[in-house]
This record gives C-alpha cells, sequence and structure tokens, in this order.
C-alpha cells in the first residue's frame, strides 16, 4: 500500500522506508489542488474593500509580495490566513475594525 504525505508547500510525497521520495509533478499538483478546499479569490476581497495590494497587506500585517504571490496564484494561502481571508469574506469590515484597535503580543 503507498503511503502519501501533503507537505505544507503543497507537495505530495511518498513514503518508504522513512524517506520522502516526490512524486510526479502534474500528480502533486492535482491530488493536492483536490486536497485542499478553494481558498477565497483574494484580488476579490481586496477590490470589494476598495483597498490596494499595498493597502491589503497593511491590514492583514503581512508584506505586499505575499498579497501578490495569492493573486497571481505563485502560492496559495494556508492554515491562518485561509481562515483570516475566509472571515474577511463574510464580515470584511468587523475584520478590519478588529485588526486596527489589536495589540501585538508580547
Amino acid at each position: 500500500m503507498q503511503r502519501l504525505r501533503l507537505k505544507a508547500d503543497g507537495r505530495i510525497v511518498e513514503l518508504r522506508d522513512g524517506r520522502e521520495y516526490p512524486l510526479a509533478e502534474a500528480i502533486t499538483r492535482v491530488a493536492a489542488a483536490s486536497a485542499a478546499p478553494a481558498a477565497p479569490v483574494v484580488r476579490d476581497l481586496r477590490l470589494r474593500a476598495h483597498l490596494t495590494q499595498t493597502q491589503f497587506a497593511a491590514r492583514l500585517g503581512v508584506p505586499v509580495e505575499t498579497i501578490r504571490n495569492w493573486e497571481q496564484g505563485k502560492r496559495t494561502p494556508r492554515g491562518p490566513a485561509r481562515a483570516l481571508l475566509a472571515v474577511i469574506l463574510h464580515a470584511p469590515e468587523t475584520v478590519f475594525a478588529a485588526l486596527a484597535t489589536a495589540t501585538p503580543c508580547s
């Protein structure tokens, strides 16, 4: 039986003898796309909020390059970023207000 693992960067590797072996790239992309639920379309969220990429990045506390990579499909939001974008989809004003008043943790 073949054992597979989805890596944090979206790659899928096969586990054999305690080592990881990358699968063919085409298989990896198809499997990764079907394994992860579709993320909200970042550009649409940003445009609905009437923000530039720089403004959107500043409000989320991420580098503008991250927003560009998400919008161009070079990267996909994962983990907390995906959750935050999902909340922004439903209540953008609330999220932006909360982020504006949040104090950084020490």
